[in-house]
């Protein structure tokens, strides 16, 4: 037979709340749904009655607590085991919402925190980036340590199968950039000047920037997944217990193949966003192929080209680490790869940028 938990008492004085049984997380929720479902008069004395109650433990003790203090009522309870646990309960609920409150109030708490924490992991990733530095040197000590295998299949793997996304995303911005261009020149009749204007832009900015972020958004994430993946199930672990080096294996022939590659997308996106841009001077401008490109020669000094190379080593070397850190970064949980994955192209586009700005600053100043 199942005795209800819990039995609401209209009398003239007041109302009680009579409990009994074993009042136990089992039968707390058909107490709870009793008493959402009966109105008590707050303006009436109420009373918790536990005289009947046989057995009580943490959980319906803190239901009662939490009637207790919402109706304001009183207790009736001589059993001192009862009184015992309802006050440890009520101290520690006490405990844990002076806890929440100084938290919600605390913004300087907040913000020392999330400082902190990226610190530390700032620390780290320099720490990341020392052993990276070690282990090229020892990579390069002995020509028997340089896995050719490895780094070529990275090479296919992380650029050679991006060939077709960065052609395709640097011939429509090339286009689109183009376009937007030719409609404000036609109307000053400077058409010709859209040569020297995609020419140095493509060139020196748009080019590398839309392969960095290309490669960063797919590669960059992908080492992140691929070293998190191994982590979580213990297959780097098991390298280093069979005496194999992670970053002789894992690491190094990622970044390399990555400063190999990243050069020759940058010369696919510069030709495939000129290509855009023959293109719609072509149509817009009446700017004929020939003559774009005898322009071009003319007036876009070759340095532009080279200056748009030498930013791909460092964006290659940049998005390689980030992700590979990211990748070394994940717990050992699912959920972490997805976060580490997140914040390694999150992070690899802004270290880019900013890259990218010391680059632009440093050859400006230098006449380059």
């Amino acid at each position: 037979m199942n005795i209800k938990p819990l039995h609401i008492d209209i009398q003239k004085d007041g109302i009680s709340l009579d409990f009994s049984g074993e009042l136990t997380l089992y039968n707390l929720t058909q107490a709870q749904n009793y008493l959402k479902n009966h109105t008590l008069d707050t303006s009436q004395k109420i009373t918790i009655n536990l005289e009947n109650a046989h057995y009580l433990d943490t959980a319906f003790a803190l239901f009662l607590t939490d009637v207790q203090q919402k109706y304001n009522a009183d207790l009736c309870c001589l059993n001192k085991i009862f009184l015992h646990t309802l006050k440890l309960v009520n101290e520690h609920k006490k405990r844990l919402d002076k806890k929440d409150d100084i938290h919600k109030k605390s913004i300087f708490e907040y913000v020392g925190k999330a400082f902190y924490e990226n610190y530390i992991s700032f620390i780290s990733f320099i720490g990341f980036l020392g052993k990276i530095f070690t282990s090229f040197l020892l990579y390069f000590k002995n020509i028997k340590n340089i896995r050719i295998k490895e780094i070529v299949f990275e090479m296919n793997e992380s650029a050679v199968r991006a060939f077709g996304i960065v052609a395709l995303t640097s011939f429509l911005i090339g286009l689109v950039t183009a376009y937007q261009a030719a409609y404000q020149l036609r109307l000053y009749g400077g058409n010709i000047f859209i040569v020297d204007m995609m020419g140095i832009s493509v060139f020196r900015e748009l080019a590398p920037l839309i392969t960095a972020i290309v490669i960063a958004g797919r590669s960059g994430s992908a080492y992140t997944a691929q070293i998190g993946a191994m982590k979580i199930t213990q297959e780097i672990d098991a390298m280093r217990t069979m005496g194999f080096d992670p970053y002789t294996f894992l690491v190094l022939p990622r970044i390399i193949a990555l400063i190999i590659m990243l050069p020759i997308l940058i010369f696919v996106s510069d030709m495939m966003a000129m290509l855009g841009a023959i293109i719609v001077a072509d149509l817009s401008l009446d700017l004929t192929p020939s003559l774009f490109i005898d322009r071009l020669n003319e007036v876009v000094a070759i340095k532009h080209f080279y200056v748009g190379l030498v930013k791909g080593p460092f964006f290659a070397f940049l998005i390689a680490s980030i992700g590979i850190y990211r990748g070394l970064m994940v717990k050992d949980d699912t959920q972490s790869i997805g976060f580490n994955t997140t914040k390694s192209v999150v992070e690899s586009l802004f270290a880019v940028i900013v890259c990218d700005a010391i680059f632009s600053i440093a050859f400006t100043n230098l006449g380059i």
